[in-house]
Parts: structure tokens; sequence; C-alpha cells
């Protein structure tokens, strides 16, 4: 089968596109003919060598950490689905023709593969991340990066709980947090005082997804580190905040959940771009770019 794979740690050209031998299903697992593989910023952060101080990666290596697509080979012990079904989630390797998934549920019909496959870190990250933050019904929420994939996702579940929010984006895409529910502002200089304008009762709780170095300034803003938290700033506990990482918790369950809320039009993942199998590197290249808004996906077939 082809997959991405790289053999070093590097920029986007260590990636390349391999025949490999297709991965099978272990006890607990699924395999499926991969349709769409969702592209996120752990991607090339981990190719970059950014997490090995605490991830072990052995070379030759592969890419993606979700997929949706078609169960072709079922693992010992699994009961919930069967060859054909067409299911989402978390998995290894996933940028590939096959890949196994260890985490998933089934695809809603009115659902498509693109949409599917970029729901589990999406839904993982935005409802740990609302969850631990510690903002309530009634106060207000800063997003900082409100308009990619995971920052959208917040924002959308954040207004469903009645929580008010002000998020961060270039202008240009100041109509599509409105059209999510949340009051935009630009980033940079003068931040404060922008939020401290739209906000005047103040602000309850931030979220960093951007990963921007901007955590002391949305302490101050906040008034206590307690409720400020990063998905994407190591350095976020060095001044008192929170670090949000996995591992998640009960993922098929949230992946139903999800999936019923975008089923039922209450929550949209929108697809800024897809690229075909052969062309991952340069999805790379965009995410890194961050000039995103929602998700971009990797189609398999």
């Amino acid at each position: 089968m082809k997959a991405i794979e790289f053999n070093g740690y590097g920029g986007p050209d260590v990636l390349h596109i391999v025949d490999v031998e297709a991965p099978h299903a272990r006890a607990g697992e699924v395999r499926i003919r991969v349709r769409a593989a969702g592209v996120n910023p752990s991607d090339w952060k981990r190719r970059e060598g950014q997490y090995r101080a605490f991830e072990d990666v052995r070379f030759p290596a592969g890419l993606g950490v979700e997929g949706a697509g078609i169960v072709d080979e079922i693992g010992p012990g699994v009961t919930d689905v069967k060859i054909g079904d067409m299911v989402f989630g978390f998995g290894e390797n996933t940028m590939a023709e096959h890949a196994v998934l260890t985490h998933w549920t089934v695809k809603p019909d009115n659902l498509s593969f693109e949409v599917a496959a970029g729901l589990p870190v999406v839904s993982d990250t935005a409802t740990r991340a609302l969850d631990q933050v510690g903002v309530e019904k009634g106060q207000t929420l800063l997003v900082s990066g409100a308009a990619g994939g995971v920052g959208s996702a917040i924002v959308q579940l954040a207004r469903l709980r009645g929580i008010m929010v002000a998020g961060t984006a270039s202008a240009a895409k100041h109509d599509y947090l409105r059209e999510l529910g949340a009051v935009p502002t630009t980033y940079g200089e003068g931040l404060e005082q922008r939020v401290r304008q739209l906000m005047p009762n103040g602000v309850n709780a931030a979220i960093d997804v951007a990963g921007s170095g901007i955590i002391p300034e949305l302490i101050r803003i906040v008034g206590d580190p307690a409720h400020v938290l990063s998905v994407a700033d190591f350095s976020a506990e060095e001044y008192g905040a929170k670090f949000s990482h996995g591992p998640p918790v009960d993922p098929a369950r949230l992946f139903t959940a999800m999936a019923e809320l975008c089923s039922a039009g209450l929550l949209t993942l929108r697809i800024d771009r897809t690229f075909p199998l052969d062309r991952a590197r340069e999805a790379q290249e965009v995410s890194q770019s961050g000039r995103v808004t929602g998700k971009l996906v990797v189609c398999v077939d």
C-alpha cells in the first residue's frame, strides 16, 4: 500500500510517499481502507522533533493520528462493528491507504468522510480544554486562535454551553467567527485594550490555541492564571497557567456525541482545503503557515 513516511526529523522535505506492507488489526482494533485523514499541527511538530523529549519516534515513521474510512479487518475482541462499516476515529499512521484505528465510532450517513476524518482531534482537544479551563454558563471566554479547527470547535461548544465568546483571528476571518457566534478581534499589540472594550464586564477565562507566546497577556486579561489554558504553548505552566494534553478519556463516546451535533447542524467543521495523498507535504506546509480557517484534510481514496 502507499503511505506517507519520514526517516528523520526535519522540514516538509523529509516526507515521502512509499510502498509498504499494510498493517493488521490487533486485539481491540480495526483496520480501515482510509478515505480521508485529518491534518493537525501535531503532525509537523512531531516531524520537526518538538516532541522528542517525551515521545519516542521510531524511523521510518508514519504520519497521521485520525482518519475515516471503511472497516476491512477486525481484531480479536471487537464486536461493535463489522466489515464494510463506515467509521472514524483515532489511529496510527492514518495518511496511508490502510490504517489501524484504536478508538472509533460509526460515521453517520449524512457526515462526509472529510468532515469525519477531521473530527477526532478537534473533538478531544476542544472538549478537554473547555472542561479544564473552568468557565461556566453566563461567563465570558477569550479564545486566542479561534478560526482554526480546534478554535472553531471551542467557540461553538462554548456557545452551546451558554458561554459568551470573544475570539482572535486575522481581520479576513472575522465574518467567519461571527457566524460561529463569537465576537471577533485581531491579534497583536493592544489586544488587552481591545478585549476590554469588547467585553467591558471582563473575561472569566482564556484558551490559547495558537501558541503564539501570549500567555502573560492572557493572564493579565483574565486576572487569574488558574483560568488560562493553552493547548499549544508548552511554557504555559511556567506562568501558573494550565497546559492541556491527553490521553483522551472515553474517545468513542465523545466522537459519537460530536458526530450527532454535526449531523443535527448544531456544530460545523469547516474544511478549508483537501489534498490528495501525494500532496501531504503541501498540506503540512499550509498547516504550518497558520493561515487555515477550519481544518485541512488529506483524501486517500
